[in-house]
């Protein structure tokens, strides 16, 4: 703070991974899990509004993913976290609001992305993990968080799969509960050389090497969102209305 001064944006995006069924992950694993995704994100949002509440200004946005709206098979541990990601947002939002701050929290839902969390995350399947398609490129999601920071909207879910997605689960819970089901285990792991010569588990402990932003599965992830192109001229619309 000496050197960059307040604190007006904070960004949390902790997480790990256990992939396996419920009997086959370790009560250890599980709250290592919870500790790191959802811990993370509620000790971060604590240490950020520490500071912002004084000057009555900042931003945080809290990355969730598109799994806090439906878990997926294999992922209990996670997809729990981030489902409470998701509420432990829409309470503070109300927190700040009946203080009448002006400090913002937002929360971004994106879709499987292409990052080494996969590479990091302890599988019990007997194969490394991989993200269910399909799948985009880290800018995507960066660009998402960048949109919420800059808006200070609530939520905003990253790219139209995620909105689909969530549209979905609300107004045919039964058939999207079947639609999970179907894509199994097979599509949640991988057998490619490449991604498995990168399997690096670092649920207890730090990574050995250094890694890029990329994960192993950039070969078909999309760099692109129609839905957030949208999303921001449709922001840009209504920001000079408001000016009129």
């Amino acid at each position: 703070m000496a050197v960059l001064g307040p604190i007006d944006a904070w960004i949390n995006c902790a997480g790990n991974g256990v992939y396996g069924r419920l009997e086959d992950v370790s009560e250890q694993e599980f709250r290592r899990v919870t500790d790191v995704t959802y811990h993370g994100t509620v000790n971060g949002t604590r240490v950020a509004l520490s500071h912002m509440r004084k000057r009555g200004r900042g931003g945080i946005v809290n990355v969730c993913s598109a799994i806090a709206f439906h878990g997926l098979p294999l992922m209990s541990s996670y997809a729990g976290a981030k489902a409470a990601v998701r509420s432990f947002g829409q309470a503070i939002r109300g927190e700040l609001r009946l203080e009448r701050s002006a400090v913002r929290i937002s929360t971004v839902f994106p879709p499987a992305v292409n990052t080494p969390f996969f590479s990091h995350a302890l599988s019990h399947m007997g194969w490394p993990a991989r993200p269910a398609r399909p799948v985009y490129q880290p800018e995507v999601v960066a660009l998402g968080i960048w949109q919420a920071m800059a808006s200070g909207r609530a939520e905003i879910t990253i790219t139209g799969t995620v909105v689909t997605f969530s549209l979905a689960t609300r107004l045919a819970p039964g058939l999207m509960g079947w639609c999970v089901a179907q894509m199994g285990f097979e599509r949640q792991l991988t057998r490619d050389s490449g991604a498995c010569a990168l399997q690096e588990m670092t649920l207890f402990e730090p990574s050995q090497r250094v890694f890029t932003v990329h994960g192993p599965f950039g070969r078909r992830a999309r760099g692109w969102s129609v839905q957030l192109w949208l999303d921001r001229g449709l922001n840009a619309v209504a920001n000079l209305l408001r000016r009129r």
